[in-house]
């Protein structure tokens, strides 16, 4: 896999070994950040993060920060080895080893806001969790902010948002909301 655009753009990155991570597409990636834009220091969290390549997409087009929230470990670990063969240091990247309801509840504590958030949980659970995202994430989005879902189109990642953008890409359905 490879980051598409930007000043990383070309380089490539690791996928966790196993079927427990399915890693956004090129196209898909490519498509997406077409509809985001420009992010220029915007700070972005991705919470369901498998192998970064979201987040190191957004850092490389111009994004500020990124906090990375994996629960698997080996795969939190492939997210460490890239941003370290990126040359992204602790003050771009930001891996926390969680689950991702743990890892909001920590970021709330710490009064940590987000531009642009991420979430691509694994298909069969998306459908259960758009409720409690939307609730769990609202006092972490400044205003404006943007939430981006992936999901399968025929067990969609619904949020109670507005969504600016809607796009299916095969069996992939990507929105992104507004907050």
């Amino acid at each position: 896999m490879r980051i598409v655009a930007g000043s990383l753009g070309g380089r490539r990155i690791a996928v966790p070994k196993g079927e427990g991570t399915r890693p956004t597409s090129d196209r898909v990636r490519e498509a997406l950040f077409a509809m985001l834009g420009p992010l220029d220091g915007e700070r972005v969290l991705d919470l369901f993060a498998g192998s970064g390549a979201l987040a190191f997409e957004a850092l490389s087009r111009g994004a500020a920060t990124a906090v990375l929230v994996e629960r698997d470990r080996r795969a939190a670990d492939v997210i460490r080895a890239n941003a370290a063969t990126l040359g992204l240091g602790d003050e771009d990247v930001s891996v926390r080893q969680m689950p991702a309801a743990t890892a909001v509840r920590t970021a709330r504590e710490r009064g940590e806001a987000y531009d642009l958030v991420f979430l691509d949980p694994p298909y069969r659970q998306a459908a259960a969790l758009g409720t409690e995202l939307a609730v769990a994430l609202a006092p972490l989005l400044v205003a404006g902010a943007r939430v981006v879902t992936e999901s399968d189109h025929r067990l969609p990642l619904d949020l109670p948002l507005p969504i600016s953008h809607e796009r299916r890409y095969g069996d992939t359905l990507i929105r992104i909301h507004t907050a």
